[in-house]
């Protein structure tokens, strides 16, 4: 699979009845993604190719996001300093890197997300209990796009799908997550991560 699908792919039960269920504002669900710097939890990972894989993702915004797989995989995908690193555990060469400018999962880990003033919603649908909203870059849409899955009452991002410049799509499922606390800068160090597998 490409690591990098990965970055350009989030659905979720609302506690209202479909009879009344109504798309979740952009303003509330660019104050959902504003209301936190910090995140972590468990995530289950659709591949391009129907396999699975888990593992924790752990989010501090602005521009940083690492996902850590659980065995037998042996990759992990980090982005920081505006690069995106995908660690291959079976190779001993260093991350392949890309700019995280490149994927739509940039646009969830801007400083400020607004997707109100921006032209990069392209969707934004209501599907019985769920809120859809497809983003992509509005300068850049061959970069691919993400599909934010809500739930609603309270507004909670349970996954998302990212759709890469070739088609191919991987899905992101998340489990139980924290917000808040103290997340390392070294967990998002692309540098320090490749020195430590060096040695």
């Amino acid at each position: 699979m490409t690591r990098r699908s990965l970055l350009l792919s989030l659905p979720a039960l609302a506690l209202v009845s479909p009879a009344y269920a109504q798309a979740i504002p952009l303003s509330e669900i660019s104050r959902y993604f504003n209301s936190f710097s910090t995140a972590q939890g468990e995530f289950t990972q659709i591949n391009p190719d129907g396999s699975l894989t888990t593992g924790r993702i752990f989010i501090r915004r602005p521009g940083r996001v690492r996902f850590e797989y659980d065995p037998p995989e042996q990759s992990l995908v980090m982005a920081g300093g505006g690069q995106v690193a995908v660690f291959d555990g079976r190779s001993n060469q260093g991350p392949n890197q890309y700019p995280l400018r490149q994927t739509p999962l940039n646009l969830i880990l801007e400083q400020n997300v607004d997707f109100e003033n921006r032209r990069m919603v392209v969707g934004h649908t209501q599907d019985g209990d769920t809120t859809n909203v497809v983003a992509q870059d509005p300068e850049n849409p061959q970069y691919g796009s993400i599909r934010l899955v809500f739930s609603a009452n309270p507004t909670e991002l349970r996954q998302w799908v990212i759709r890469d410049d070739t088609g191919a799509e991987t899905t992101v499922i998340l489990g139980s997550m924290e917000f808040g606390g103290t997340l390392s800068a070294r967990l998002f160090n692309i540098s320090a991560e490749a020195d430590a597998r060096r040695r």
